[in-house]
């Protein structure tokens, strides 16, 4: 991801993370996010909430 506040192009705009989480039986999980130029401190809260976001939709098990 580009969390700025530069190094972004038109393909990696700033503000764009990917995230990824498996559980053990195989179940996975990917976000592209666009956060935008919010800011690299939010770009970064932001990530660290998707990222635990997953976790917890990977750990409920309906």
């Amino acid at each position: 991801g580009i969390a700025g506040p530069g190094g972004g192009s038109a393909e990696k705009p700033v503000g764009l993370v990917h995230l990824a989480a498996a559980a053990r039986d195989g179940a996975m999980i990917h976000r592209e996010m666009r956060y935008g130029d919010i800011g690299r401190a939010a770009v970064r809260l932001a990530t660290v909430h998707t990222a635990l976001d997953l976790v917890a939709e990977l750990a409920y098990d309906p």
